[in-house]
């Protein structure tokens, strides 16, 4: 299905283009999400179990409509999100230069207790792991996919730094943070000159304004860049999970996912980075 000029930058499109945050990188205002790419009966797949010919629909589609922008996680389906993301570009004879992809790292990707966080070595065994499943030399955009506390941060940093300077990613970014954490990693990349942050991905929606206290103006302030996730609050305010009709298998019934409650999922599953610091606790 190779379809030849996507991404599509015509004039006509409608779609802005930005810089993302202090960076001369440049990125649609649309940004297209993967969770729902590859899920299998387990968690990922009551989110979302879309293949390979289903994925690279919504892939052509996106392009056709000038987005550039790209995000996933390696601990979505387990990896199978990221695959299905770089089969499709190269399905759809996309130019790598043309687009912009981002991907995330700390969920558990093993049994052992190092096989998750923001441990040096995790951080560095996956992203050559991601590089492998995209079927890409670089990642533009490679986030922390929540906070660690059983990881220094300063330990993160000077990781995706080295990947920085090896020449696997050019930009990194946090996702899930809290402004004091956000801060604290800002002070830490000034003071040891490492790679700046360049982006923040949080929830934000209409019925979970909560980053409009601190972490916006924060961002505004450190001139870092917000990528908002599940702007629908999980399809909640697309309304077609509510009224007599709806069916009790849909997947808001099955997954629990509260627009008010940003992050609660994250709380009871696995890869919750608390786990792993009890888990070494336990040992």
């Amino acid at each position: 299905m190779t379809a030849p000029n996507l991404p599509r930058f015509h004039a006509d499109n409608g779609l802005r283009y930005r810089a993302l945050g202090n960076s001369g990188l440049f990125v649609s205002e649309l940004c297209l999400g993967t969770m729902t790419f590859g899920g299998d009966e387990d968690i990922w797949g009551l989110i979302g179990s879309l293949q390979q010919e289903q994925a690279d629909e919504l892939v052509k589609m996106a392009l056709e409509a000038g987005i550039n922008f790209i995000d996933t996680a390696n601990i979505y389906g387990h990896g199978g999100s990221e695959r299905i993301v770089g089969q499709s570009l190269k399905n759809l004879g996309v130019r790598r230069e043309d687009i912009v992809l981002a991907t995330k790292v700390l969920g558990p990707m093993g049994d052992g207790p190092n096989a998750r966080g923001g441990s040096r070595g995790h951080i560095m065994s996956q992203c050559k792991a991601s590089l492998e499943r995209l079927q890409t030399d670089y990642i533009d955009l490679y986030q922390i996919h929540g906070f660690d506390p059983a990881t220094p941060i300063e330990e993160t940093l000077e990781a995706l730094n080295t990947l920085v300077q090896h020449g696997h990613v050019r930009y990194i970014g946090l996702s899930n943070w809290a402004a004091w954490q956000v801060m604290k990693a800002i002070g830490i990349t000034q003071a040891r000159h490492l790679c700046p942050i360049t982006s923040l991905q949080a929830y934000y929606t209409l019925v979970g304004r909560d980053l409009e206290r601190d972490i916006i103006p924060m961002l505004e302030s450190e001139k870092v860049g917000l990528m908002v996730w599940s702007p629908l609050a999980g399809g909640y305010l697309s309304g077609k999970y509510e009224g007599p009709n709806v069916s009790e298998e849909n997947r808001r019934a099955k997954f629990d996912f509260s627009p008010r409650q940003p992050g609660a999922w994250q709380q009871g599953h696995p890869s919750h980075a608390t786990d792993r610091s009890r888990q070494a606790d336990r040992r």
